[in-house]
């Protein structure tokens, strides 16, 4: 089970509490779910994943000990302080054996939890060791299926097709692949195919002989034999030229091919790998890529889900890449900047979500990442509703209102994601200032 640290869940039938803890916990930072029953409190747990539970031992549909034996059920590894209100050393101890980490009696000393909390939480946060990026970081149930499917594979030499969004880890997840296979001592050679015109593509994967066409001034290698014994990983196989595909093909299963501008046959043993976001069945049907090839290709399929469908995974994704990024001592994450990642849409996948990060470490100047510091790309933010019948000036205000709000009053921001100089922003914020108060008189 996946949780969601800085998260805490406050498990007490009396409104009171509740609102002081929540109150108390929301001012440092934390999100705060609140419960007033056990059923309530199972169904708040599944659902929020929370880091850590403070639970109190009389609520009214069942005690403290039988509601932290049915949480620990749903999550083994489960933090939990529970509150009461007469404390007994009998009691303390069946609590702990029970599986929480503290009891508490009321009323708390706030500074004191505070100090626990933070501490219980710094314990259980994973210690960051900088590794070869991880193509299963997360905790959903559709990476943990991907992982299990990447698993029973992985020792195959067939050829493997990888599907997912622009930005989704295909090339992260051909590496492990090849490093976990029988081929790992051996190269590991990668091309993406977008870009590339028809003759060009041609010489990059098979080589040429000098001559072969205006400014082959040598011989070439060919990624092809640059990856024998190895493997070669086509990324964005779709946008292969038709007349090259059945080269291709051909290279693949009889394991030979011909340098451009030669007539001798060069024999190879590669493993290939390839990678796309398009729809292949699609291009089949419509005649713009090969079925052979494709049915070639397709042996072994593994689609990545995009990371909108797995909220859940941001938080430890981001986690990791900012271990990559800064080694042992990454800049911590808020539970407000958790809160906002977590709602993004990202159509750019886990590669938008580095951008992201990237750019709020450079706004945080080494302090811990807050939800102002998270800045999306213009183009990754969904189109804003217009209201019906708005004047331009209106609309003008509120996308400027907007703006504001989402970049903490930073006029230099809001002027970049408005897509105007910040003399004009200033220019227009300032009249708006000056018409309000025109209109308030």
């Amino acid at each position: 089970m996946s949780v969601a640290l800085n998260r805490i869940l406050v498990v007490d039938d009396e409104p009171g509490i509740r609102l002081g803890l929540g109150s108390f916990l929301r001012s440092h930072g934390f999100q705060v779910v609140e419960a007033a029953s056990a059923v309530d409190a199972e169904d708040r747990f599944r659902d929020a994943q929370p880091s850590l539970t403070i639970l109190d031992y009389g609520l009214p549909d069942q005690d403290g000990m039988s509601t932290l034996a049915r949480l620990r059920r749903i999550d083994a590894r489960a933090l939990v302080v529970m509150l009461t209100g007469y404390g007994t050393i009998e009691l303390a101890v069946k609590a702990i054996k029970a599986g929480a980490e503290h009891l508490l009696t009321k009323p708390v000393d706030l500074k004191e939890l505070l100090k626990l909390i933070r501490g219980m939480l710094t314990a259980k946060s994973p210690v960051c060791t900088p590794a070869a990026p991880n193509p299963f970081a997360g905790a959903s149930r559709a990476i943990r299926e991907l992982e299990a499917q990447a698993e029973r594979v992985a020792g195959s030499d067939h050829p493997t097709l990888i599907l997912g969004e622009t930005g989704a880890g295909k090339g992260v997840l051909a590496r492990w692949l090849h490093e976990r296979g029988p081929r790992q001592a051996a190269p590991f050679v990668d091309l993406n195919c977008a870009g590339f015109s028809r003759d060009l593509l041609e010489s990059e994967l098979f080589g040429h002989e000098r001559g072969a066409f205006t400014g082959a001034v040598g011989r070439k290698q060919g990624l092809f034999e640059a990856a024998d014994k190895g493997a070669l990983f086509l990324d964005e196989i779709g946008e292969l030229e038709l007349s090259l595909q059945p080269k291709l093909l051909k290279a693949v299963e009889e394991k030979r091919f011909r340098r451009v501008g030669d007539v001798r046959p060069i024999s190879v043993n590669v493993r290939l790998i390839a990678a796309t976001n398009s729809d292949l069945p699609a291009r089949v049907r419509d005649g713009s890529f090969r079925a052979d090839l494709y049915f070639r290709m397709s042996t072994v399929v593994l689609s990545i889900p995009p990371l909108r469908e797995r909220s859940e995974d941001v938080a430890p994704l981001a986690r990791t890449l900012l271990c990559a990024m800064d080694g042992a001592n990454p800049p911590e994450l808020s539970a407000d900047a958790i809160a906002r990642l977590e709602e993004h849409d990202w159509p750019g996948n886990i590669r938008e979500l580095g951008n992201v990060l990237e750019r709020a470490r450079l706004y945080t100047k080494g302090g811990a990442i807050s939800a102002r510091d998270i800045i999306f790309d213009r183009n990754s933010q969904p189109a804003a509703p217009v209201a019906p019948l708005s004047s331009l000036d209106e609309m003008e205000r509120t996308h400027i209102e907007r703006a504001m709000v989402a970049t903490s009053g930073r006029v230099d921001e809001a002027a970049a994601i408005l897509g105007i100089p910040r003399s004009t922003l200033y220019h227009k914020l300032k009249r708006q200032r000056r018409d309000s108060k025109n209109e308030t008189r």
